[in-house]
């Protein structure tokens, strides 16, 4: 059966590996193709209309024509769709939006069109064949994925919004689909620990030959699910039984909690011979171990650059080395903008044929109107901010990503993911922007009636948590007061950005640690910035660092968690 699925998704897929190797060819051409087919289609629409779209504009032109804009800058076009506009961004009616945390307490809404979620679809078909090409045996036997639902809500006017997880899986060819080990059904599960039990259920029931899940976080937390509960899940694969009372779907699941129970617990049946092999990896190693319980797994697909990277490393544990991995691309909600052709590098090929794309350089980005570079204007080694223009209706949108150029496919760039850009923290997907730090700590102030003088956010990938750093103006009188202060923050930032609560909430993320620091820490280390040259005039103090410095780390008075110990 592998066999015979890997000739078909090579025949079905041979125009578009065609289209691409012939894109990375030419880079310029394709994405001349690519702009001029935007602006085309979309002249007549309002956006279109009010920035003068041209089909045959030059990069130069459309770059004159429409100023560079975060989501905030897109928030009222998007509006309008929302309330019933018809030809706003897009020619094309988008069907559903796709959403994501936004730098406000608003979720950014990310219009969707067929068109344009088919053109995701087919590079996703594409990271496959690449992969089926050095991993033959990844479809020999089921694949593993968890996904988010692909309805979360509907807007007034009554469109639906959820995750690009969830509609990518339910748009995935039958034969594919019908390979997975976890239905999508999972993804409607309410709880995040019945959810995770669920899946592991399922998949340890089956022989697994590959993984794809973009966050290894994820991957984490179900082979921590599967270590706890061993005995259960052993038990469950035994009986053929689910191995829960009971599963209570999402809000807008559109399934009883009865629907959901059938649709997951379809095809089961008792199974000793499995379960006495699973038992035999619990009586070898104390636990279940994913890697011993799959010995066919042959690939392991799951972002590798940025702090996911620092995450995937701990997946070795799991599986060890003799599981490749190959990083998933550069995904968003926003698009998928790279495909991964390498194991073990976190750098993918720009989709030159997908989506038009500028490039600022990482130094440049606070100029007022900072100069572009084209794909083909990329060097090796220098890292970027990545401006898109693409199907779903975002014009020369800033990403607020940075990558790194690590090489060429053919004559286009391999370019990695290292970092989230401006104002931006990331550990685990739920992209913490300054305005919601500065929700979280006013909350905490609020509800507590300390003061801060000055704070800092630190994250710690290492252990998926974040460290807060505060100076206060007087000591904190009780240590009950401090402890509430951060528990009134955490619930904070799970108020304003979504993808936090939800990473909390399934574990993926750690509560935050409080340091409180010495009377008078941020002032010695802004003259220390001024003993290094940096003008007084011109210093803006960090809120956020991308990691704890020597001087601060002397300055902790108290740390208000466990282990109470300040990081090394």
């Amino acid at each position: 059966m592998g066999r015979l699925l890997r000739y078909a998704i090579a025949a079905h897929e041979w125009r578009h590996r065609r289209a691409f190797e012939a894109a990375a060819d030419h880079p310029v051409s394709a994405q001349m193709r690519v702009l001029r087919r935007l602006l085309g289609d979309n002249a007549d629409t309002a956006f279109g209309r009010e920035h003068a779209f041209a089909a045959g504009a030059t990069p130069a032109e459309f770059a004159r024509r429409v100023p560079i804009g975060d989501y905030e800058a897109f928030r009222p076009w998007v509006a309008r769709i929302v309330a019933g506009e018809r030809r706003v961004l897009t020619a094309e009616t988008p069907f559903m939006f796709t959403a994501t945390s936004g730098t406000t307490g608003e979720p950014k809404l990310v219009p969707v069109t067929a068109s344009w979620a088919g053109v995701m679809a087919a590079l996703m078909r594409l990271w496959t064949v690449h992969a089926l090409r050095d991993h033959p045996a990844m479809l020999d036997g089921h694949v593993l994925a968890m996904v988010s639902p692909a309805v979360e809500g509907v807007t007034p006017g009554g469109l639906p919004y959820g995750a690009m997880t969830g509609l990518t899986f339910q748009r995935l060819p039958w034969p594919i689909r019908r390979r997975h080990a976890v239905p999508y059904a999972a993804a409607l599960i309410r709880d995040h620990e019945t959810r995770y039990f669920v899946a592991a259920r399922l998949a340890l029931a089956r022989s697994i030959s590959s993984i794809g899940m973009p966050n290894p976080s994820t991957l984490l937390r179900l082979a921590d699910t599967a270590a706890r509960r061993a005995t259960a899940l052993v038990r469950a694969v035994h009986d053929g039984t689910l191995g829960v009372d009971h599963v209570e779907p999402t809000t807008h699941a559109g399934v009883s909690a009865g629907e959901l129970r059938a649709a997951l617990a379809a095809g089961l049946a008792p199974d000793p011979r499995r379960a006495a092999a699973l038992a035999r990896v619990v009586e070898g190693h104390g636990r279940l171990v994913l890697g011993e319980c799959w010995p066919d797994l042959s690939l392991v697909a799951c972002w590798l650059g940025g702090s996911a990277g620092i995450q995937a490393r701990h997946l070795d544990a799991h599986f060890g080395p003799r599981v490749a991995r190959r990083d998933l691309g550069l995904v968003a909600s926003e698009g998928r903008l790279t495909i991964p052709v390498d194991d073990h590098s976190a750098a993918g090929v720009l989709a030159v044929h997908a989506n038009f794309f500028e490039f600022v350089p990482e130094e440049a980005i606070e100029e007022a109107t900072p100069r572009t570079l084209l794909a083909h204007e990329l060097e090796v080694g220098r890292r970027y901010y990545v401006i898109v223009t693409g199907g779903n209706g975002l014009y020369r949108y800033d990403l607020n990503d940075i990558v790194e150029v690590q090489g060429f496919h053919r004559r286009t760039p391999k370019v990695a993911f290292v970092r989230k850009g401006r104002d931006m923290v990331n550990i685990t997907g739920e992209k913490l922007h300054l305005n919601h730090v500065l929700h979280a700590v006013r909350a905490a102030e609020r509800a507590t009636g300390l003061g801060v003088w000055q704070f800092r956010l630190v994250p710690d990938v290492e252990t998926s948590r974040y460290d807060l750093l505060v100076e206060l103006p007087r000591p904190a009188a009780d240590g009950r007061a401090l402890a509430d202060f951060v528990a009134a923050f955490d619930h904070g930032l799970g108020d304003v950005n979504m993808e936090y609560a939800c990473k909390r909430g399934s574990a993926r993320l750690q509560r935050p640690r409080l340091f409180v620091m010495r009377a008078g820490w941020s002032e010695r280390l802004c003259r220390a910035d001024f003993a290094r040259g940096r003008r007084e005039a011109q210093h803006k103090w960090s809120p956020i660092a991308p990691a704890w410095d020597d001087a601060s780390r002397a300055e902790v008075v108290r740390c208000v968690d466990e282990p109470a110990e300040v990081p090394s």
